[in-house]
């Protein structure tokens, strides 16, 4: 029987931005790679966003915790830095944009509490080198490719921390002994 996660509650991971505007793909990037390396439970759903819209407010009705992955600019760190934020941590500040889009997830979740919608939170970001090139670029910069695994590591650990059973995709658990995660292609 397929498990979710032992709290049971139902996980969305929007995966947002442009494939075609180099790092701003960051999210599709993340998307595919999960998508090829691993298999997620019925009760989490993966997205292929491109922009967050107000579309999305169901989302926020029909799921206990979203997770966002997006492309982060304006941190001061290094392209291919991975964040782990609330979604207003980094939205209320001058410094740091957390979306390179027009509706950032706390615009998101702000819409969904005036109906009434409650739902969890979580920003997964990378601090990007070229969010906006001036003209159709397909693909990362080098240093954002370099790091794409970490990123994507760290949504599995974050989906196997919340009790969630991830797996590879050849089926092998990505829970090591002690229940400590194991990054990809290492051993069980």
């Amino acid at each position: 029987m397929d498990k979710g996660s032992d709290r049971g509650e139902r996980i969305a991971v929007l995966c947002v931005g442009n494939r075609l505007m180099l790092d701003d793909g960051l999210g599709p990037a993340v998307y595919d790679a999960v998508r090829e390396g691993y298999c997620l439970p019925p009760d989490v759903d993966l997205y292929d966003l491109g922009c967050l819209t107000l579309d999305m407010l169901n989302a926020v009705r029909d799921y206990d915790l979203i997770i966002t992955v997006d492309a982060v600019d304006g941190t001061d760190a290094a392209p291919g830095t991975v964040f782990r934020y609330a979604p207003d941590d980094m939205a209320r500040r001058s410094a740091g944009t957390q979306s390179l889009h027009d509706l950032r997830l706390v615009d998101l979740f702000d819409a969904a509490l005036l109906l009434d919608y409650r739902a969890e939170g979580l920003c997964l970001g990378m601090q990007v080198e070229n969010p906006c090139p001036s003209e159709v670029a397909i693909g990362l910069t080098p240093a954002v490719h370099e790091a794409l695994p970490l990123l994507v590591e760290t949504l599995v650990a974050e989906l196997v921390h919340r009790g969630v059973d991830v797996r590879r995709a050849d089926g092998t658990p990505v829970v090591g002994q002690g229940g400590a995660t194991v990054p990809s292609g290492e051993g069980a």
